[in-house]
């Protein structure tokens, strides 16, 4: 197969070969050969357990192979650390960033350069230089909990930057991006390409790979199974390469204007406990049963406050700022709103969404437990355990067993657990916080069906993302969130990518007063 960056492919900057990675009952990585040129950007993909991270690991030093080579410019090396790493040239933007909100962007910087940043004036200077060289343009003075999350990336990509960078690993890079922002990082990594920096992009969104990279390995198993030009084969194809011809891929879902208003939120105002969070103004929306609302939004605008306090896990001033079918709820808990038809899928899945070190079937009781769980305050042990059996089969869940620790599952089959956990529930009301954020497309396109069999079955269904395409995909109406704000919401077919992307930004007028006549008809 041909190579787009032919004048640079004779002499490789990485290649592995055989890289092989045992943990114990895991073989993560088996056998691995990739090679990356000169100004390449390369794309690496698979399912969720594939290999990806551990590969990338032992790419940065973070952990060593079990057997295989690591040629770094014709040279064969055993990287010891990421210290080792990033004195090779080799930098890495991980997909959770590691900032401390409370130190300069230059402060943040220096400690990730240690001695080589003794002189911080010398380095503010280095990283204004870089960051405007690059199309990043950054404040050095600026406090990081000050910084929007696209100015958070753009300070993890300088700080690789500063240095004599020759290899950009970037990990689920667009995935808390506008897309406004998404256009800006491609101008940026295909400058980087230009100039002879190599790219190695962990991504699920397709499409981007399509668009920025030149070539594609894909994981499957810890095996690679394939390698592709992305701009000849196209997204469908690429997909299959990673989950097989027969696992069916998200399609075009048949959109609904819902019934009767089922959550309405009514002139809601909420002060963040976070100092560093986003305070709730005047938030009017509806919900209604048969329909699924997207709310878009970078990280931090709201969404946590908003969902809180939907979940019980806030109570809010007033209780009728909050209505459940006309029941007024602002003043339950979590326990009464679910006994009211309310199921719930946070964000964090480890944690919050179920307990790392217990098993899936004393998860499944965390939320399940009005399922018939228990009785006069003991437990159906055996109804329980049906109960994470149905879980597991109906959606696929792999693993060992039902008595698995939630903690020893990959993020998409947790993933699929919880939603199924809820789901099963068969609730009125069920908000879900990025159902798919960080899953494969596999597990994306089984939870976006249970979504919509759920909606069709007359549920109400507000999900809260930052993965635009996701929304476009399977909400019928879409609004965002921006700075505690919540924009105007349209029906998904009236509006587009770059006016959602506009919102996102907070440009647009806060919705009048007319949402609330949905809200008094929820009451009547």
């Amino acid at each position: 197969m041909s190579r787009p960056v032919a004048e640079s492919s004779e002499k490789y900057r990485l290649q592995l070969h055989g890289i092989t990675k045992q943990y114990p009952g895991c073989l993560a990585n088996d056998k691995v050969d990739l090679e990356i040129a000169p100004g390449e950007i390369h794309a690496l993909l698979g399912e969720n357990g594939a290999g990806k991270s551990t590969l990338m690991k032992m790419i940065y030093g973070v952990t060593k192979p079990d057997a295989g080579k690591i040629i770094w410019q014709g040279q064969e090396v055993d990287i010891k650390d990421p210290s080792m790493a990033r004195s090779m040239g080799i930098g890495m933007v991980f997909q959770h960033f590691s900032l401390f909100e409370t130190l300069s962007v230059t402060e943040n910087i220096a400690l990730a350069l240690g001695d080589e940043a003794k002189d911080l004036k010398q380095l503010a200077k280095r990283i204004s230089t870089v960051s405007k060289q690059y199309g990043m343009e950054l404040n050095p003075d600026r406090y990081i909990h000050s910084l929007s999350v696209g100015e958070r990336q753009r300070v993890e990509i300088v700080r690789c930057l500063v240095q004599d960078i020759k290899l950009l690993i970037l990990d689920e890079p667009t995935s808390v991006l506008t897309p406004q922002e998404v256009d800006t990082l491609f101008i940026t990594l295909r400058q980087l390409s230009k100039d002879g920096c190599s790219i190695l992009f962990i991504s699920h969104k397709l499409k981007e790979v399509q668009a920025l990279c030149h070539n594609a390995t894909i994981l499957r198993g810890g095996k690679v199974t394939g390698d592709c030009i992305p701009a000849e084969v196209g997204a469908t194809k690429m997909a299959q390469l990673m989950v097989g011809e027969d696992t069916p891929i998200s399609t075009d879902y048949p959109k609904s204007s819902g019934e009767k208003v089922f959550l309405a939120v009514h002139d809601l105002n909420q002060v963040s406990d976070d100092p560093f969070g986003a305070t709730l103004k005047d938030i009017n929306f509806v919900v209604r049963s048969g329909e699924i609302l997207g709310i878009a939004g970078v990280a931090g605008n709201g969404q946590e406050e908003l969902l809180a306090a939907l979940s019980g896990e806030h109570i809010v001033s007033r209780a009728e700022q909050v209505t459940f079918d006309g029941t007024a709820v602002g003043l339950k808990d979590p326990r009464e709103r679910r006994e009211l038809g309310l199921a719930f899928v946070p964000e964090e899945r480890l944690g919050r969404g179920a307990v790392p070190e217990m098993s899936l079937v004393d998860n499944s009781l965390l939320t399940g437990f009005l399922q018939g769980l228990v009785h006069i305050g003991f437990i159906n042990h055996k109804k329980t355990e049906l109960f994470a059996d149905q879980i597991i089969d109906k959606f696929k869940v792999k693993t060992p067993n039902n008595r698995a620790q939630a903690q020893s599952l990959s993020g998409g089959n947790l993933q699929k657990f919880i939603i199924g956990r809820e789901i099963l529930q068969n609730p009125k009301l069920l908000v879900a916080s990025h159902p798919t954020w960080g899953v494969d497309i596999g597990a994306a396109t089984a939870i976006h069906k249970a979504l919509i069999e759920l909606r069709d079955r007359g549920a109400a269904i507000l999900v809260v993302s930052e993965d635009i395409d996701e929304l476009f995909l399977i909400s019928d109406r879409l609004c965002a969130i921006c700075d505690g704000q919540l924009s105007p919401d349209k029906p998904t077919l009236d509006t587009t990518i770059e006016e959602v992307g506009r919102w996102m930004t907070g440009v647009f007028e806060t919705p009048d007063k007319s949402v609330c006549d949905d809200l008094q008809s929820s009451r009547a």
